[in-house]
Formats: C-alpha cells, sequence, structure tokens
C-alpha cells in the first residue's frame, strides 16, 4: 500500500506512565452511515458460524474447521452498530476463524442495532435537486442523527462493558483449552467497538460495572492496595487490533497496558487527527507497544467486509485484515 503512515514502539520495562494531553474539543459526528449500514454483501457469500448464547448474552460464534482437533486461539470480535445479525460482520468474523481462531462476536446492544441497520446501495452521484427536494434530505438527516443520538444513550460504556465481561468470563469456561492457548484473550474491533478494544487493553480502577466479574483469567487479576483505594483490574485482552474506531476520547488511553494495531483513516472525521495524534503520543510514552498504520483515500468503514467498485478500496480492505490479522498473530 502507499503513502501510509507506520509508527511502531517497543515497550521499556522502567517506563513511567503519563496522561495524555487534552485533545482539541471536536463538534465532528460521532457515528456514520458506516457505523449503521453494512455495504452490499460479497456475491455468494453468507456466514457460516452460529448463533447462540454464552453467559445469557446473544453471540455469534465461528470455529476453525478442524477446531478442537487442532489448538486454537480464542478471539472477540466487537463490531460497528450493525451487530451480530450483519452478514458482513458474521462473515468477518469467518474469516479470522479461518485463520485457527474461536471467533465470539457478542451482540454489546442486547438486540438493539443501530437505527437504519441495513444494507448501503452503491455509491451513486448526487445531481441538484429542487428546494423541496434539500429540504426533505435535510430533515431526513436530522431525524436519523435523533435517531441515532437516542440509540447512543441506550448503550453507553455502562451498559456495553458488563456485557462483554459476561462474554469474557463464560468464555473462559466455554473454550478454556482456546483462552489457554493463546495464552490470553485477543480482541478485534471495528468502528463502535475499536473503542472497547481500547478500554479491555487498559488497567483501570475498579468500577461497579466489574461487579460479579470472576477474576480468574490469565491475562487479569485484580491488585492489593491500600483499604481506601480502589483497586485495579485488567486488561482483559493480551493483545489488540482496531481499526476506525468512533467516539474515542484522551480518557480512553489512560492505562492501556495491551500491545495495539491500528487501522486509520486519513482525515477521518468520526476519529479526528488530534484524537488519533493523541493516542500515538500516549503509547509513545508510556511504552506500549503500538503499530498505527493510516489509510488514505478510503472511507470510513472500508475495513469491514462489503463491497466496493473502487480497487484501491478493495485493496486497502485486504491490506487493513492483514495488518489486523499479522499483529495478532505475533502476539
Amino acid at each position: 500500500m502507499t503513502d501510509t503512515e507506520l509508527a511502531t514502539k517497543a515497550p521499556e520495562s522502567d517506563a513511567q506512565e503519563t496522561t495524555p494531553s487534552a485533545a482539541p474539543a471536536t463538534s465532528a459526528p460521532r457515528l456514520s452511515d458506516h457505523c449503521t449500514s453494512s455495504r452490499p454483501t460479497p456475491a455468494g457469500q453468507s456466514g457460516t458460524g452460529e448463533i447462540t448464547t454464552l453467559g445469557d448474552i446473544d453471540v455469534y460464534i465461528s470455529k476453525p474447521s478442524d477446531y478442537p482437533h487442532t489448538p486454537s486461539k480464542l478471539l472477540l470480535l466487537l463490531t460497528s452498530g450493525t451487530g451480530i445479525r450483519s452478514v458482513n460482520n458474521q462473515i468477518q468474523a469467518d474469516r479470522f476463524a479461518s485463520e485457527g481462531y474461536v471467533v465470539v462476536m457478542p451482540d454489546l446492544f442486547g438486540g438493539d442495532p443501530a437505527p437504519n441497520t441495513g444494507n448501503m446501495m452503491a455509491d451513486e452521484p448526487t445531481t441538484p435537486g429542487s428546494f423541496l427536494d434539500t429540504f426533505k434530505i435535510k430533515a431526513a438527516e436530522t431525524a436519523k442523527t435523533f435517531l441515532i443520538d437516542m440509540w447512543l444513550a441506550r448503550h453507553t460504556q455502562e451498559k456495553v462493558l458488563p456485557i462483554m465481561y459476561k462474554v469474557i468470563d463464560s468464555c473462559k469456561d466455554e473454550f478454556a483449552d482456546a483462552v489457554s492457548t493463546g495464552g490470553g484473550i485477543y480482541a478485534v474491533g471495528y468502528c463502535f467497538g475499536a473503542r472497547y478494544v481500547l478500554l479491555l487493553g487498559g488497567e483501570r480502577k475498579e468500577m461497579p460495572a466489574w461487579q460479579g466479574f470472576s477474576w480468574a483469567s490469565p491475562t487479569s487479576a485484580p491488585q492489593d492496595v491500600e483499604a481506601d483505594k480502589a483497586r485495579t483490574v485488567g486488561p482483559f485482552i493480551k493483545a489488540g487490533a482496531l481499526a476506525h474506531p468512533t467516539m474515542v476520547s484522551p480518557e480512553d488511553f489512560v492505562g492501556l497496558k495491551a500491545p495495539v494495531t491500528v487501522v486509520a483513516v486519513e482525515n477521518d472525521p468520526m476519529c479526528p487527527d488530534e484524537v488519533r495524534m493523541g493516542l500515538e503520543d500516549y503509547m509513545s510514552k508510556n511504552n506500549v507497544e503500538h503499530e498505527v498504520q493510516v489509510y488514505p483515500g478510503v472511507p470510513h468503514g472500508f475495513a469491514v467486509v462489503g463491497e466496493y467498485d473502487d480497487v484501491n478500496i478493495q485493496s486497502a480492505q485486504s491490506t487493513a485484515f492483514a495488518q489486523m490479522l499479522k499483529w495478532i498473530k505475533e502476539h
């Protein structure tokens, strides 16, 4: 791939943790159509896994064809707002499964995917319309923004994190062999789900959302601290990969420990440059092993399975998958 920006840092054992500098305020939208709608599904393809329950949470599970006869690792796949019933998300999970991972894709939204979830039509050129047409389009956009804001209010960090903790806890029982094979749990996330890779990869003060969570994990355990101080928990994953994250703030970087690779979009309004650069700066200063690759000329959401006519986007999609796969395989 051409014109990409790559930054890799190795951790040092005696690093001093610092806090990230505050990112400038931004009025950018929090979700785009690529976060709430799927591209047309590749012809002739469909999900090969199954939707079941794990810890009372609906999940899509995809396994390698030779599992459990051949050892496999456990991978969480955290989706955009389109959720686990999106065929494209299922195909994405299947692709990781074909590479030797037991993939668990949890329903982060309790059966309530983002408004207007469905297939996006291929991009068509727009032509100027009448004032009434323009008014109707603006009204529809305003209504959609309102619906998405209401949806986001229903799916806050306080609601989503406990879902993931239940699934992680259940995975340690249901797929103990895969967790043991990988020496922990891996995670990849797209759009909405990408932010939660950062949260799962961090060490943070214990919050009410963690109540009832089992700490018998190869990757995390509570630390003994003074009685008057909150104990810390995490990281919950061994390594992570995230693609075109949305709604990330500097507070999400604090405590990050797990090595991560980031697929970023150049000039992405969903993840402004100052946020991405703030994350890079934090990881560098705190010696968190990381890799950030910026892809020019592609839309937000491009790394998720879906048809694009532009061969450059098609190539970037393949390159992004290879980047994420290589990272988790090497860690």
